[in-house]
């Protein structure tokens, strides 16, 4: 896979076209000619102005935002890709250079014409349905090829005179070889295939509707709404994900929860605590990072999807007084009044060492003290593994004996937690090994459970189908799913490995 490969040519392709290949959006490209199986060549953009009549209204968002820079356009002026006349009208480029990111190799060629099923092939690309009809009208017949794209080691420069209007779907020639590699494909082998496959056969789209919502959430720019995008992509196989571990912004601040937390800061550290259980999960007026709490007032308190009433407590030296449960004791009943309170689960985060009384009297009023240490644990699992911990299971945790000191309880719930994560992760590993070994593109319940079986992992057909759906669901999307008549007809393939950090 790492040898390197030569590449002296290029296919001239609109730019939003190599975007959607770059994406792994599309598979396929529209040359002019029959491409060879095996054949490789770089992929060159050529900018052009009007798209409105060549792509499907889902992806004209993309192809009217995809930043080029490949050229000051000398004739601008409303343009068609597909022209009434043998040759596309295009505006010239006065640039000197382009930048070819990426190479591709033709892996099936297919030639179509007017009896090919159009409305499946639209739904499964981006190009729009009127728009292959009029290039077969214009051309008598469609040469589709079947391109698995890899990325250059860098972008490469190369002259903007090479791509003239008239090369659109052909080939140039490179004034200098470029040296390639199949390090950094786009999409992993298993996926290409299942696309591939979806596409020569025209299989209807799995998952239309995931598809529209991708496209509606490109016009948000909320980090969240930009997070499941990137999921939903992942989930399509359009992508492949790109660290290892969680990417997420919130891992600066985890990491100093329990620094802060063993300081005489006392209001940094409530402001870390509520951001921390947001991040948990939990909701509440009370749960403001910038607010203030303490002196007279609860340090935190979580209304949703249960409540909890905390006080935390920043020590560097000293031991924890036994004024920090005895206060939240008193502040809880006279804030929520004791029936609202003793239905709450009692929370103190604080660092150093309880000295007896303060012990005692969180022990018998059902309190949990745990450290910052612990809560950035609990913290950091939820950032690395996104929504593992379940709410309903920690407060089952955290109502159960013993009461006091609850860092080992706590401690023993996120172990169970990582302990299912490892077990996904293996049974993820497990699908890939099996359809690289039997050559299938997905896989039975019965066919998995025996090869797991073999993996000495011990567990029921029906629990391995549970976690297979639970990976395969569109917002986790590390296997796919083809539902069948019943559990023991559902079928999965592999989309992405689930890492561990």
């Amino acid at each position: 896979m790492s040898s390197s490969i030569i590449i002296n040519t290029a296919l001239c392709l609109p730019t939003p076209d190599i975007e959607a290949l770059i994406q792994g959006r599309l598979i396929t490209a529209l040359p002019r000619m029959f491409l060879r199986p095996g054949q490789t060549f770089a992929l060159y953009p050529i900018d052009t102005l009007a798209y409105d009549n060549y792509y499907r209204a889902s992806f004209l968002h993309v192809a009217n935002n995809v930043v080029t820079h490949q050229g000051v356009l000398l004739q601008p002026r409303q343009l068609s890709l597909v022209a009434q006349t043998e040759q596309l009208q295009l505006p010239l480029l006065v640039d000197e250079t382009v930048q070819v990111k990426v190479w591709a190799r033709c892996e099936f060629c297919e030639i179509l014409d007017h009896t090919a099923n159009l409305d499946i092939l639209s739904r499964l690309t981006i190009w729009a349905k009127e728009a292959l009809q009029a290039i077969i009208q214009q051309r008598q017949q469609i040469f589709l090829a079947y391109l698995r794209v890899y990325q250059l080691p860098q972008p490469q420069d190369v002259s903007a005179n090479l791509g003239q209007k008239e090369k659109l779907g052909k080939f140039i020639g490179l004034p200098n070889s470029l040296t390639a590699s199949e390090v950094n494909p786009v999409l992993n082998d298993n996926t290409f295939a299942i696309r591939k496959l979806q596409l020569e056969k025209r299989q209807p789209p799995l998952h239309q509707k995931l598809e529209e919502l991708e496209g509606a959430l490109t016009l948000i720019t909320n980090p969240a709404a930009k997070q499941l995008q990137q999921d939903i992509q992942i989930f399509l196989g359009w992508r492949r994900p790109l660290q290892p571990a969680s990417n997420d912004t919130d891992v600066t601040w985890i990491h100093k929860i329990a620094s802060v937390g063993n300081s005489s800061d006392g209001h940094s550290f409530e402001k870390l605590v509520r951001k921390s259980l947001l991040k948990l999960g939990f909701t509440g007026s009370k749960l403001n990072p910038e607010g203030s709490g303490g002196a007279g007032g609860m340090d935190f308190y979580c209304e949703y999807p249960y409540p909890v009433v905390g006080e935390c407590k920043a020590t560097k030296l000293e031991k924890v007084p036994d004024s920090t449960p005895a206060q939240l004791l008193k502040i809880g009943i006279n804030h929520l009044g004791k029936t609202q309170y003793e239905r709450a689960v009692k929370l103190i985060v604080a660092a150093g060492e309880l000295n007896s009384f303060a012990k005692r009297t969180a022990t018998e009023n059902d309190m949990n003290v745990i450290t910052p240490e612990t809560l950035q644990k609990l913290v950091a699992l939820q950032a690395n593994y996104k929504n593992s911990i379940n709410l309903l299971e920690l407060k089952e945790c955290l109502q159960q004996a013993p009461f006091g000191i609850a860092d080992e309880k706590v401690n023993k719930y996120i172990d169970i937690i990582n302990q299912d994560i490892k077990l996904r992760a293996q049974l993820v590993q497990l699908v890939k090994k099996y359809l690289e070994n039997t050559g299938y593109e997905c896989a039975s319940v019965d066919g998995l459970h025996g090869f797991v079986a073999g993996a000495s992992i011990k567990i029921q057909p029906r629990e391995l189908h549970e976690i297979l759906v639970e990976l395969a669901s569109p917002l986790v999307g590390y296997l796919g799913r083809i539902k069948g008549e019943d559990w023991r007809h559902d079928r999965f393939y592999f989309l992405r490995d689930l890492l561990i950090s």
